[in-house]
């Protein structure tokens, strides 16, 4: 699945994680450093040029006080096996894997039980990298899965655990055929989610199929239906670390909400053919080469996001945006869309989107283009 040349461009970028600042008018008063300084490191953790106020609820969670250390300040005590159990066990988690940057391929998908929260926050601290190795998804967590312990009679609308990934970068993940389908790197169902300072590299889901999606990251149900944030995080950033799959190379939902704030999103595909429903004789797919969101009433909001030089072979170079009953909005503030193809159809006026929702895109203070300014 990985395209030609780029593994060794990814093999160079797996140490790099990233801490980004938020870049915003209500950041912290000594915002972390970056510590990707050359750029021939690698693209950081979100949009530079972002400068949207971050949500309170959105900010990084305090893990001075973890509940598990990952390592011993080694490199070679932070394996799979240590992770894998870390993350089985809940609470905030952090890493000691020494001064330097760290790449950690899991033997197997580290797995979230629904008992062991209700707050479990997982902490790169700007060093670590996980990789799914090119076979496997990385990080699963699904509140209807009764292997993972049940705790409500409601799965699809609870409030725990609620789930913060930050200072972390995901590369190789893979889900291909699987059951949930999509999500290449995190798989999310219920509780709530959200997503700061991270990086998605070179993940995948299956090559087609109309609904599967999210090379990078796939949501189903958050609790009374509350967005899931994505703050200051990177989708790709080069050509040869994008995402890819049927549809939704960065992100992808059905009837969940997304607020994404100061990241970017470029070099992801929507690879699938046929779209949804499939065409007659098509597999079906290709839509949605950064973002796919499908379902009733759900929205989708961009702040200080840049969303260039994605692709779709369907509809929504950069955004497949459909509510079935027409009550879902899009709305997009002080964002960047450009060089966003579509291949197959978009909606008139509004370049690499696709939308049916409730009225057209509510566009403000933003570009919309078909190619980017040099």
């Amino acid at each position: 699945m990985s395209r030609p040349g780029s593994l060794a461009r990814v093999s160079s970028l797996l140490a790099l994680a990233v801490v980004g600042t938020l870049g915003c008018a209500d950041a912290p008063a000594d915002p972390v450093e970056n510590p990707l300084t050359d750029p021939e490191s690698g693209p950081p953790a979100g949009n530079p040029e972002g400068n949207c106020a971050i949500p309170e609820e959105a900010h990084p969670v305090d893990v001075s006080s973890p509940t598990t250390v990952v390592g011993d300040g080694t490199p070679s005590s932070c394996t799979s096996a240590a992770f894998v159990e870390a993350v089985a066990g809940g609470g905030i988690i952090t890493f000691d894997c020494g001064p330097d940057p760290v790449v950690v391929t899991l033997d197997e998908t580290a797995k979230i039980y629904n008992d062991t929260g209700p707050e479990i926050v997982i902490d790169g601290g700007g060093l670590v990298t996980l990789s799914g190795g090119g076979a496997r998804r990385i990080l699963y967590m699904n509140t209807c899965d009764e292997s993972l312990v049940w705790t409500t009679p409601t799965c699809d609308d609870q409030d725990h655990p609620r789930l913060t990934v930050q200072n972390l970068t995901f590369v190789d993940g893979r889900a291909m055929g699987g059951d949930p389908d999509g999500g290449g790197a995190i798989f999310v169902r219920g509780g709530r989610f959200k997503l700061i300072n991270t990086r998605f590299f070179n993940n995948a889901c299956d090559d087609t199929g109309p609904d599967v999606g999210g090379a990078a990251v796939r949501v189903f149900d958050q609790h009374q239906d509350q967005p899931v944030y994505v703050v200051n995080s990177t989708f790709g950033g080069e050509p040869e670390l994008g995402n890819r799959c049927s549809n939704g190379g960065g992100l992808s939902s059905i009837g969940v909400s997304y607020t994404v704030i100061n990241s970017l999103f470029s070099y992801n595909e929507a690879i699938g053919n046929g779209a949804n429903p499939a065409q007659a004789g098509t597999p079906g797919g290709g839509s949605g080469g950064a973002i796919y969101n499908d379902g009733n009433t759900f929205t989708l909001t961009l702040c200080g996001t840049k969303i260039e030089h994605n692709t779709a072979n369907e509809g929504g170079g950069a955004i497949f945006f459909v509510s079935n009953d027409l009550s879902g909005t899009l709305a997009i503030q002080d964002s960047t869309l450009c060089d966003n193809p579509s291949a197959g159809f978009e909606t008139d006026g509004f370049p690499g989107i696709f939308a049916l929702a409730n009225g057209a895109p509510q566009v403000s203070a933003s570009t919309l283009s078909e190619t980017c300014e040099q």
